[in-house]
């Protein structure tokens, strides 16, 4: 298998004030182990024996914002600008995404990990439940997930955030894991072909609302209801960014919605941003 390398503007710093070469963790932290690289001249070799000049380095350090990787005796920047808008990886540990300048992970005094822990731990996916994940991102949600055991669909509709998590060693097990499906589309559609009653657990984690509304809209919350199995559970990714901008309570109006869809136990969870409610269960007569 291809070895990838990943540097940070940090890592760059550290091989530019090594004298004679540096151990460094290549691959974001993912795991504890080290590689040496080492200096002949004005030029960098990787454990693959590809060769990166002095400039090069000096241009990655000062880009603390972004992260490069080599592969194949190259060095790229793991950042993809297309006709949808310009994707990169941030270096936090584990990186988190950013599409057209906003991030797709809370940042601010928790990490991506973090992030993606306070949302699962609020359904608490059992080994062997169905789980919907809407909205992969990087995967970091159904990669949990499927630790616990449980089988986990989870849908993108962004081809260049699929690419960008093919490149993110923290995405892996998602195109390893056999209790992940990845399916490639827009949730909005995807789940009306599911079958009603199909998932134990739906972890909803949306674009904001101004880029995605459609997946906060009454319909959207309708099929959820269907697709859910009695008693299932529902977390929902809101944020609250227009309490701040408008003075409005946007998880105010998704709780209404989720009510009117049929939900109960619709309450907030402050230290996940978001909301949980569950599908009652059926009556027996």
């Amino acid at each position: 298998m291809e070895e990838v390398y990943f540097l940070t503007a940090q890592d760059a710093r550290r091989l530019l004030f090594a004298k004679g070469g540096a151990r460094l963790n290549l691959d974001l932290r993912k795991t504890g182990r080290s590689w040496l690289i080492t200096v002949e001249g004005d030029e960098f070799v990787f454990p693959d024996g590809t060769r990166v000049d002095r400039k090069t380095i000096e241009r990655i350090a000062r880009d603390s914002e972004s992260l490069y990787f080599i592969k194949a005796g190259g060095v790229y920047k793991a950042a993809i600008a297309s006709e949808e808008g310009f994707f990169k990886l941030v270096p936090t540990i584990p990186p988190t995404i950013e599409i057209n300048g906003i991030r797709m992970h809370r940042t601010k005094d928790v990490n991506p990990l973090q992030d993606t822990l306070s949302k699962v731990n609020t359904v608490k996916p059992r080994e062997g439940e169905a789980v919907l994940d809407t909205c992969m991102g990087l995967g970091y949600t159904a990669i949990e997930t499927a630790k616990r055991g449980a089988y986990v669909i989870t849908i993108e509709k962004d081809r260049n955030v699929i690419e960008l998590a093919r490149i993110n060693p923290w995405s892996q097990e998602l195109f390893r894991s056999q209790n992940i499906q990845v399916i490639h589309g827009d949730a909005f559609e995807v789940v009306k072909r599911f079958n009603d009653e199909s998932f134990d657990v739906i972890i909803h984690d949306p674009p904001r609302f101004s880029l995605a509304g459609q997946l906060y809209s009454q319909e959207f919350y309708g099929e959820l209801f269907r697709i859910l199995k009695p008693g299932g559970r529902l977390f929902h990714y809101v944020g609250n960014p227009g309490k701040r901008y408008r003075r409005k309570d946007l998880q105010k109006g998704v709780m209404e919605r989720l009510r009117k869809a049929g939900f109960v136990g619709v309450r907030r969870v402050e230290e996940a941003l978001g909301v949980v409610a569950r599908k009652p269960e059926k009556r027996t007569k």
